[in-house]
């Protein structure tokens, strides 16, 4: 649901790319995957983001998945640029692309690697929301970045007109419901196992990765937490327990989604790209026994799974490398 004060939606799919067999993008495949999670529930997606490969995605793919994500959707769904850069002025860049070719929002990462002091975190948010007139979410994953949004930077942060969001993946609901409490500003669960909890202390919605393959569930879980429904939205968060394990826990949730959408005949191939490879055997033969434990979940078939562990073997090198220029 999107309304002038939550310009995103609240089911969010951080999709992936679909590629080919050779890696690269098969755009067929992304309009298809767009078409199947929004008819499914999704009211935004989040494309280029770490589910979707940011890290090795070309700028030009970058920008033509936002122009994909927009003429799909066809106003059924918001389509939120994700990832940016650990560089400032590079994002700013990016920003301004994703805009022009009709992004409806930003959601900008923490600078990684560098590891700046949270004055230079501030500084890379601020400059970024200034450079267009997109909606921010900001996103927090220390996990991967190496240093976390600080409390006070996020309340100043907040002070900022576009910055309108954040996305938690850090796991620290006493910080969210602090942050809740002081600011007006919106929250989305970035941490699948944990999105009931997060709505249950006032967050607005997700951005999940589990969502590319069953995007209902988290319908009716956040239309159930609307209305006050708990006992429904319970029954939603248990019975993707088992799907949400399969994908987040025992390889990366872009190498385990993109194994489990191929093994339901929904992409045309598992690939990912180097540094990223598909499950060893042992982690694979762990996917599967999860998604044994699956039932119920409306709108996915888990009778007709056909897992191809030799297709999702290894990575692929696009023939473009996806450098900063």
């Amino acid at each position: 649901m999107t309304t002038p004060s939550n310009p995103f939606g609240q089911v969010l799919v951080a999709l992936v790319t679909p590629f080919t067999a050779d890696g690269e993008v098969d755009w067929p495949g992304v309009a298809q995957h767009i078409d199947d999670v929004i008819r499914a529930g999704a009211d935004g997606i989040v494309v280029t983001g770490t589910t979707g490969e940011t890290s090795t995605l070309t700028d030009p793919e970058k920008i033509r998945l936002v122009e994909v994500g927009k003429d799909v959707s066809a106003g059924r769904a918001k389509i939120i640029t994700g990832g940016g850069s650990n560089e400032t002025a590079h994002a700013m860049q990016l920003a301004k692309q994703s805009e022009k070719a009709g992004a409806d929002g930003n959601m900008i990462v923490t600078p990684y690697y560098n590891k700046p002091t949270q004055a230079g975190v501030l500084t890379h948010f601020r400059m970024i929301a200034d450079a267009t007139d997109l909606p921010v979410i900001l996103y927090d994953i220390p996990g991967r970045t190496g240093i976390p949004i600080e409390y006070a930077t996020i309340l100043r942060a907040a002070k900022h007109p576009n910055i309108l969001a954040v996305k938690d993946a850090k796991g620290d609901l006493a910080q969210v419901s602090r942050v809740l409490n002081q600011t007006d500003l919106l929250y989305f669960s970035g941490d699948d196992p944990n999105v009931l909890p997060h709505l249950a202390i006032g967050a607005t919605g997700l951005i999940g990765v589990t969502a590319n393959i069953a995007a209902t569930p988290y319908r009716q879980m956040v239309d159930a937490v609307n209305v006050g429904d708990l006992k429904t939205a319970t029954a939603a968060h248990k019975q993707l327990e088992p799907l949400v394990r399969a994908c987040m826990t025992h390889v990366p949730g872009t190498v385990a989604v993109k194994y489990i959408l191929h093994g339901l005949g929904r992409i045309g191939s598992p690939r990912v790209r180097l540094p990223l490879v598909g499950p060893e055997e042992w982690e694979a033969a762990q996917i599967e026994d999860e998604i044994d434990l699956v039932t119920g979940i409306p709108g996915v078939d888990f009778s007709n799974f056909r897992p191809d562990r030799n297709a999702a073997a290894g990575g692929a090198l696009p023939r473009i490398a996806g450098t900063t220029r």
